[in-house]
């Protein structure tokens, strides 16, 4: 007979300067918590995270540290900042080149998924392909991410 495992409640659950409040948004779909912490500010943490002793504040107390915003997935600090990721080569995030195709490939990764944005003879093409992207994806979630509840 099978053994269901009982979920695993963490709400009202104290780790460091962190209170759990509630479940919140899993994160690469990992169990996440929206945490209070004693300095009043808000963050959503991973159930191993809080468990394990690695995330016990904001980052209140990590000078130079900033908690991260996940919304549905997706690091609302890091479409900001419009990161780009160490082991890009093309300078623009998400466009590669393709050797094997000898085509610039444009693609986009938002709430978990990664959208085709097509392959390109050139360069400019797969940065404007990617660029609209973001002006259609990111940009109407940041507004309404930093739009005051109400």
């Amino acid at each position: 007979m099978g053994h269901s495992r009982k979920k695993l409640d963490l709400t009202g659950q104290r780790f460091g300067k962190l209170t759990v409040v509630r479940p919140a948004e899993n994160i690469g779909g990992r169990t996440a918590w929206l945490c209070r912490c004693d300095c009043g500010k808000e963050t959503v943490v991973k159930t191993y995270y809080l468990r394990c002793g690695k995330t016990t504040s904001c980052g209140c107390k990590n000078p130079g540290f900033t908690a991260l915003t996940y919304v549905d997935g997706t690091c609302v600090e890091m479409l900001r900042a419009k990161t780009v990721r160490k082991n890009n080569t093309s300078g623009v995030p998400g466009v590669d080149w393709r050797t094997d195709k000898r085509l610039w490939r444009a693609m986009i990764c938002f709430k978990g998924k990664r959208y085709y944005l097509g392959s390109y003879g050139r360069f400019e093409d797969a940065v404007k392909a990617r660029k609209r992207a973001e002006e259609e994806l990111f940009d109407p979630f940041l507004r309404e991410f930093e739009q005051p509840a109400g």
